[in-house]
This record gives structure tokens, C-alpha cells and sequence, in this order.
């Protein structure tokens, strides 16, 4: 892999939790991952979004730390919404696992933003 380094960060936007993903990110990055879906879930929020856009590469580990989420958010009672647009690898990773149907998925970070 090559580029940028992969950074997850955590901001409060309108009232929704927006995490967002950039640079590739695999199994040394989805604890960092776990750990921000974690906590939003235990936030109080009504709203979780994870940003994709800006995602090159996500390996299962990343999968794995959403699914993990989404079990707590909804135990949390906590809206969990995946936004793109999905950039190929990124697509390709939740096609070929058929991860896709699992989660409420967004076109773009607006739509996802809207409750």
C-alpha cells in the first residue's frame, strides 16, 4: 500500500457522530476504528455515520470492527449509517463478502447526515 497515512478521527457535527476514514485502512487501524465506534455508540446520540469517502483500502479487520458496531449500536438504540461514495477496493471488500445488505448504507456523507 502507498499514500497517505491512514487517519480515523471523530468530530460532533449537527448532533450526529461522523467518523471518518482516509488512507488505507487495515487490521493496524481498526482498533483505533473500534475504539471511536465504541464510544459514539455509548454517546447518547441518536446518529452514528461513518465516513468512507476518502477510504482507499479497508481489509476485514475493518469489517469485522463495523459489524462489532453495529451490534452495539443498536443494543445502544443508536442509528448506524456507512456513507460513500465507495471508492473500488472499498466496494469490492463489501460485494465480495456480501456485507453490504447488513448495513444501512448512504450514496454520499449529506443523505447519510439526515436522520
Amino acid at each position: 500500500m502507498t499514500g497517505e497515512e491512514a487517519v480515523v478521527t471523530t468530530t460532533i457535527d449537527r448532533g450526529v457522530a461522523l467518523i471518518s476514514l482516509r488512507g488505507e485502512i487495515d487490521e493496524d487501524h481498526a482498533p483505533a476504528l473500534a475504539r471511536a465506534l465504541a464510544a459514539t455508540a455509548a454517546s447518547g446520540l441518536a446518529l452514528t455515520v461513518v465516513d468512507l469517502s476518502r477510504t482507499r483500502f479497508a481489509d476485514s479487520s475493518v469489517l469485522h470492527a463495523l459489524f462489532d458496531a453495529q451490534r452495539a449500536h443498536r443494543a445502544a438504540g443508536v442509528t448506524l449509517v456507512l456513507a460513500g461514495p465507495l471508492q473500488a477496493a472499498v466496494r469490492r471488500l463489501f460485494e465480495v463478502t456480501g456485507a453490504a445488505s447488513a448495513f444501512r448504507m448512504a450514496d454520499c456523507l449529506e443523505t447519510a447526515m439526515t436522520p
